[in-house]
């Protein structure tokens, strides 16, 4: 998920009910049919190792791509036509990828851990009471030493549309220590169905 109306204080089902319903009318303006250019980086750099969990996978992409270069992938979502879309891209590509439907606020029911996580537009449609539970549900699915990668929207780019900004010192507060460490932050764009939107990518382990 990347471009989103829906209001950050929404519940959960009421955010699940209207990313749903953002399907129903052809790709919503996150879904551009290939990974974001800034984490294809990430990959050509041979950054994406182990296993890999794509969080808010939307249709697939990031998990789509993680499994061509070879890797163990699995993507998960909330909303049961993105996943849904997402393993009949798998199908199509002759790629062995896991896709779920599931809560991103309850990684811990996977009872599984990953070497890498890609965010890709997730981060920033939760509220500031879902943040530090998402933060610590995150922390039970890497492993120690292992990496998320988040692409966020950036409180750089101008007017109101779409998802709330997020600046780079709530993305540095909200991955803290003892528990996190944030290697870099950097400003990049995150492509869209409409324009490119300016965003943040960040770098993050779990110590």
């Amino acid at each position: 998920m990347s471009v989103s109306d829906s209001p950050a204080s929404s519940s959960p089902s009421e955010q699940v009910r209207a990313f749903d319903q953002m399907y129903d009318g052809g790709p919503p303006p996150w879904d551009i049919g290939r990974p974001q250019p800034t984490f294809v980086e990430l990959a050509d750099q041979g950054l994406l190792v182990g296993r890999v969990l794509d969080v808010g996978c939307g249709t697939g992409e990031h998990a789509l791509m993680a499994a061509a270069r070879g890797l163990d992938a699995t993507g998960i979502d909330a909303v049961p036509k993105a996943i849904g879309d997402a393993q009949r891209k798998a199908e199509d590509r002759g790629l062995a990828v896991r896709f779920l439907v599931a809560d991103a606020l309850r990684l811990a029911d996977l009872g599984e851990q990953f070497d890498t996580v890609l965010d890709s537009g997730l981060f920033h449609i939760f509220s500031d009471e879902d943040r530090p539970r998402f933060v610590a549900s995150l922390g039970t699915a890497i492993s120690a030493g292992g990496h998320y990668y988040l692409l966020c929207f950036s409180d750089r780019q101008p007017g109101t549309v779409g998802p709330r900004r997020v600046s780079e010192s709530e993305i540095r507060d909200a991955f803290g220590p003892p528990d996190w460490r944030v290697n870099a932050i950097d400003a990049v764009t995150m492509d869209t169905n409409m324009e490119p939107i300016r965003a943040w990518r960040a770098s993050i382990s779990l110590v």
